[in-house]
């Protein structure tokens, strides 16, 4: 990994959702629900699913990064699990930020795969060294990404909540 970074600002993030979205569309991949990996993959998750006008999503709380480049042992849910029978035998759209090791995404496809054979993944960024390729990628890069949504320290005393 190089010290430099990618920066995705709002507009890019914008953009990126709006492309991924068609992507999706246009591949003739119309999803059933949208799989959200929380927390990264919320807010992409959630302009995907409006731009394919889909409304059925859910969220898997997935913990595994726990700083710039330390992550757990391996990645694991975190409650509330939800009851995940409603993907049973429909088309699955797995939605996060980045697919870095890709060792989140492949828990997440495992999971939803207990569940049903029509599973796709979408991703904003795609590093070479994950160990899935995803269905549909934005960018590929190797450097550490800034998202908008995580760029700034948390508001709870801990860090400036100024803008």
């Amino acid at each position: 990994m190089t010290e430099e970074r990618e920066v995705l600002t709002w507009n890019d993030f914008g953009v990126a959702s709006r492309n991924l979205a068609t992507t999706v569309w246009e591949s003739d991949y119309y999803p059933d629900i949208i799989v959200c990996v929380a927390r990264g993959g919320l807010i992409p998750a959630g302009a995907i699913a409006y731009a394919l006008d889909q409304k059925s999503l859910l969220v898997l709380n997935v913990e595994f990064y726990t700083g710039i480049g330390t992550t757990l042992r391996d990645p694991r849910l975190v409650d509330p699990v939800p009851d995940n029978h409603g993907m049973s035998g429909k088309k699955v759209l797995i939605v996060d930020d980045v697919a870095d090791s890709g060792r989140t995404l492949q828990f997440v496809h495992d999971i939803c795969a207990q569940y049903t054979d029509q599973i796709r993944t979408a991703v904003l960024y795609e590093k070479p060294r994950s160990i899935l390729s995803c269905d549909y990628v934005w960018h590929r890069t190797d450097k550490w990404i800034s998202f908008p949504w995580s760029s700034l320290p948390p508001v709870n005393g801990e860090g400036n909540s100024e803008a």
